[in-house]
C-alpha cells in the first residue's frame, strides 16, 4: 500500500486548504483512511478518518465543524477540506491507512504517507 499526500501550503488564519491522499497498491473497500498531524515539539494527533466500506467518518474535537473528510472511490483518494484555519492548525499532516474500523491512535495504522506541511499565519 502506498499513500501520497499533497495540498499543504501557507495560508492566513481564516483561510482554507484541501489536502489529498492518493492510495494505491490494494483494494480499499475494507480500509480506513485517516489524517493525523504533528506540530513541532508535539506528539502526532488524530484529525479525522473515513471507513471506505461504510462511509463512517470521525473527527477530533479540535477540528469538528471546520474540517470535512471525503473520498473519491474511483480515484482511491481521500480529501481533507480544512476551513476556518487557525494558527494552531499548523503542523505536518499525514495520511494513514489500516484494515478495519476507525481508530484514533497512530499505532493502529499500518501504512503512512509522507507528510505535507500546513502553515497558518496569524
Amino acid at each position: 500500500v502506498q499513500l501520497q499526500a499533497s495540498g499543504g501550503g501557507l495560508v492566513q488564519a481564516g483561510g482554507s486548504l484541501r489536502l489529498s491522499c492518493a492510495a494505491s497498491g490494494s483494494t480499499f473497500s475494507s480500509y480506513t483512511l485517516g489524517w493525523f498531524r504533528q506540530a513541532p515539539g508535539k506528539e502526532r494527533e488524530f484529525v479525522s478518518a473515513n471507513r471506505w466500506s461504510t462511509g463512517n467518518t470521525y473527527y477530533s474535537d479540535s477540528v469538528k465543524g471546520r474540517f470535512t473528510i471525503s473520498r473519491d472511490n474511483d480515484k482511491n483518494t481521500v480529501y481533507l477540506q480544512m476551513n476556518s484555519l487557525k494558527p494552531e492548525d499548523t503542523a505536518v499532516y499525514y495520511c494513514a491507512a489500516r484494515r478495519g474500523p476507525i481508530l484514533t491512535f497512530s499505532l493502529g495504522y499500518d501504512y503512512w504517507g509522507q507528510g505535507t506541511l500546513v502553515t497558518v499565519s496569524s
